[in-house]
C-alpha cells in the first residue's frame, strides 16, 4: 500500500477547492491519501471517500512554530508516508518538505506561478490572460504523485450536473479583504428584494461585527434567517447543499457551496475569475463584475484601491437580483 500525504493548511477557500478536487480524483486501489490541514477544516473532507483520510494540525497551539512542526511530524507518524504533495508551498510546508526529503521520501510541490499573477495584476502593461484554474493545478500535482495522466478540466459536481433543485437562497456578503466586499447597504437591498418576493434567505458570515449586521437583517426582513455564529462548518455545508443557489463574494463561502454542488452567483471586485479562483463547477456567466481596465488589481483583494473608491464594486443590486431570478 502506497501512502501519500497532501499538505494544504489555508485559506478556507483554497482548502475547500482541494477537497472538491479530491472528491473527483481517481485514487488507485493500492494508494491511500491523507490530507494535512487545520483541525477546523476537517468537515470539508467528510465526503472525500474511504481512500482519503484527514490529519489535523493545531498551528496556533501544539504545532506552533518550528518546534511545533517537529511535534506535528511525530503526531502524524511521518515516516509511514511514501510521498508528500505540497499544495501550499509556504515556509511552514517547506520545513515539512525538508524533513520528508531527509527521510528519503518523494516530495512534489505545486508551483506558485507568481510571475503570471504579477502580470495579470500589475497597474501598467497588464496582461489579461486567464491563468490555469486552481482546481486544475491541484489535479495536475496530485496526479504527478499518483503517477497517472491528468484529466485536465474538472467535472461539475454531482448536484450541478444532475440539475438537482434546492430550496432557498444563501447570501454570504463578506470576505477577508475590502477589495472583495460588496457594499453592505447595497447587499441589504438584495436581501430585502428577495425577502419581499417570498424567497427563504439564509445569511452566512463570521466575526462579531459581521454577525451583528446579519442578525439585524434577519430581524428586519421576513423569510430571512442568519446562521452566522449559530452553526458549525458541517452544519453550514448541509444547509448550503439544500439551497437553490448561493450569492457570495470571491470568498471561502463560494468554494464551500461549490464543494456541495450548489450553484453560486459570485460578485467580483478587485479580483477576477481569470486568476483561477472561480469555484469548481461554477459558470462564469454567474459572475457579477465590471469590465474595467484596472481589474484585476489584486489576486486576493488585499490591496488598497488606487482610486480610493473601489469602483469595481459599483454594481447595482438589480443586476444581482435578476441573476437570482433566472435560476
Amino acid at each position: 500500500m502506497r501512502r501519500i500525504l497532501v499538505i494544504r493548511f489555508s485559506a478556507l477557500g483554497d482548502v475547500a477547492m482541494l477537497a472538491a478536487v479530491l472528491k473527483q480524483l481517481s485514487v488507485p486501489d493500492d494508494v491511500r491519501l491523507t490530507v494535512l490541514s487545520q483541525n477546523r477544516l476537517a468537515p470539508l473532507f467528510m465526503e472525500s471517500g474511504d481512500k482519503i483520510s484527514f490529519a489535523g494540525a493545531d498551528l496556533k497551539g501544539r504545532h506552533k512554530g518550528m518546534s511545533g512542526l517537529s511535534v506535528l511530524l511525530q503526531d502524524i507518524n511521518y515516516r509511514q508516508y511514501d510521498a508528500v504533495v505540497d499544495c501550499h508551498n509556504v515556509l511552514r510546508s517547506h520545513y515539512l518538505d525538508l524533513r520528508f526529503r531527509m527521510a528519503g521520501k518523494q516530495v512534489v510541490i505545486m508551483p506558485k506561478t507568481r510571475w503570471a499573477k504579477w502580470w495579470l495584476t500589475c497597474p501598467w502593461n497588464k496582461r489579461k490572460q486567464a491563468l490555469t484554474p486552481m482546481p486544475e493545478q491541484y489535479s495536475k500535482v496530485l496526479n504527478r504523485a499518483l503517477h497517472v495522466a491528468t484529466t485536465g478540466k474538472q467535472k461539475p459536481t454531482s448536484s450541478q450536473a444532475s440539475g438537482k433543485e434546492g430550496h432557498g437562497i444563501g447570501i454570504a456578503p463578506f470576505a477577508a479583504h475590502a477589495g472583495k466586499i460588496y457594499p453592505t447597504d447595497k447587499m441589504e437591498q438584495v436581501v430585502a428584494a428577495l425577502s419581499q418576493k417570498g424567497e427563504k434567505v439564509y445569511l452566512f458570515g463570521g466575526g462579531t461585527a459581521e454577525t451583528a449586521i446579519l442578525e439585524t437583517w434577519a430581524n428586519k426582513y421576513p423569510n430571512t434567517e442568519s446562521v452566522a455564529g449559530k452553526k458549525n462548518m458541517a452544519e453550514e455545508l448541509d444547509i448550503m447543499r439544500r439551497l437553490r443557489l448561493m450569492v457570495t463574494m470571491d470568498s471561502g463561502n463560494m468554494h464551500m457551496a461549490s464543494l456541495v454542488g450548489t450553484r453560486v452567483i459570485s460578485i467580483w471586485g478587485a479580483t477576477h475569475p481569470m486568476a483561477g479562483f472561480l469555484g469548481i463547477g461554477q459558470n462564469e456567466q454567474d459572475c457579477v463584475q465590471r469590465d474595467l481596465p484596472c481589474r484585476p488589481c489584486s489576486i486576493y483583494g488585499n490591496k488598497q484601491c488606487r482610486y480610493g473608491d473601489y469602483r469595481c464594486l459599483d454594481i447595482t443590486p438589480e443586476d444581482i437580483i435578476k441573476l437570482c431570478e433566472s435560476s
